[in-house]
């Protein structure tokens, strides 16, 4: 939920024009889950609260989802769902392809009268921990990798004294602003582009402070900072959410030597059992992650409703797809 709304209060250059929380409730009544839904614009229909800041969409819950919604459950739900203006379209994503509950959500969504359709959204490169720690991970790298990350340090100590600072918010708060602007700064020098909401980022920090989530590390050179990098890490998962590293230092391999360093702390001292690059098919990713599964995309139409065939016949037309069309009528 604290994601959500931080979304929604600092993750948009312009708001959304309605912001809508579909409820379903589990067998027992005793848990809500909750699908925070947007409607960008007028006859756009209903789509996920989401937008770039996001690598992974699913029903928030103040608990861990263990129950899935029964049939009546979940015709409830649908039923509510058909209350909401502009439900006669539904778009979610990113999803997990592989989660139970997004594929009862599909199933029930298609015995309620909508026609669903499931396309490639993004790639997703991840690691599974092994047994025995970062060691046999590191062991199992390309050579080039390991190689980079050693020829990286041989130089960053010639060219003076080096350090990296991990932070998790459990500290000085001082040292934690400084790390603040290290990372705001090593991102200004970087290749990337400045981001689109500024507020967004330092309130994320401070929000994964305070909920135990924050690894932000930073790589330091004689007092300047090369590299930086922030990871969401909750249990089971380490997320790494933020990467930059400053440009005209490629030769130090800073961002490959930091890289290493808090995937050695996620795997050995915070424990967890997956690394996670989210989104995106970046070459340099299969030199990390030994496994990708794929995001994707749910569009729902109400075929019970004349405003879903008008928005299908338009998503269609624009598409030119006329397989698309052929299984639309179809179905």
């Amino acid at each position: 939920p604290e994601w959500f709304a931080h979304l929604w209060q600092h993750g948009f250059e312009t708001a959304p024009h309605r912001c809508w929380s579909w409820e379903i409730k589990t067998p027992d009544n005793s848990l809500s889950v909750r699908i925070p839904l947007v409607q960008g614009a007028s006859g756009q229909g209903l789509s996920s609260l989401r937008n770039y800041y996001s690598c992974l969409f699913g029903p928030e819950s103040d608990e861990c989802i263990t129950l899935l919604p029964d049939e009546n459950q979940w015709d409830l739900g649908i039923k509510l769902l058909r209350s909401i203006p502009e439900s006669h379209a539904l778009r979610l994503q990113p999803l997990d392809a592989q989660s139970p509950w997004m594929g009862s959500l599909e199933k029930n969504l298609q015995r309620n009268g909508f026609w669903t359709r499931s396309v490639f959204c993004s790639a997703n490169w991840y690691q599974t921990v092994p047994a025995e720690g970062f060691k046999k991970y590191w062991a199992e790298r390309p050579s080039a990798l390991a190689n980079t990350v050693r020829r990286g340090k041989r130089r960053l100590g010639a060219a003076g004294e080096w350090h990296i600072d991990l932070h998790s918010g459990s500290g000085n708060a001082q040292d934690l602003e400084k790390a603040v602007r290290a990372y705001e700064e090593v991102y200004a020098n970087s290749w990337k582009q400045p981001e689109p909401c500024r507020a967004f980022m330092p309130g994320l920090v401070q929000l994964a402070a305070q909920k135990g989530w924050l690894r932000l590390g930073v790589l330091w050179l004689n007092s300047v900072p090369l590299a930086a990098q922030l990871w969401l890490t909750t249990p089971l998962k380490a997320n790494i959410y933020k990467l930059a590293y400053a440009k005209g230092c490629e030769k130090f391999s800073a961002g490959s030597i930091l890289t290493a360093a808090m995937m050695e702390h996620a795997m050995d001292v915070d424990k967890v059992a997956e690394v996670d690059y989210l989104s995106g098919d970046d070459g340099y990713k299969a030199d990390w992650m030994e496994k990708r599964r794929e995001r994707t995309e749910l569009i729902a139409i109400d075929r019970k409703k004349v405003a879903g065939w008008v928005w299908a016949a338009n998503a269609i037309s624009k598409s030119g797809s006329h397989a698309l069309k052929k299984k639309f009528l179809k179905s």
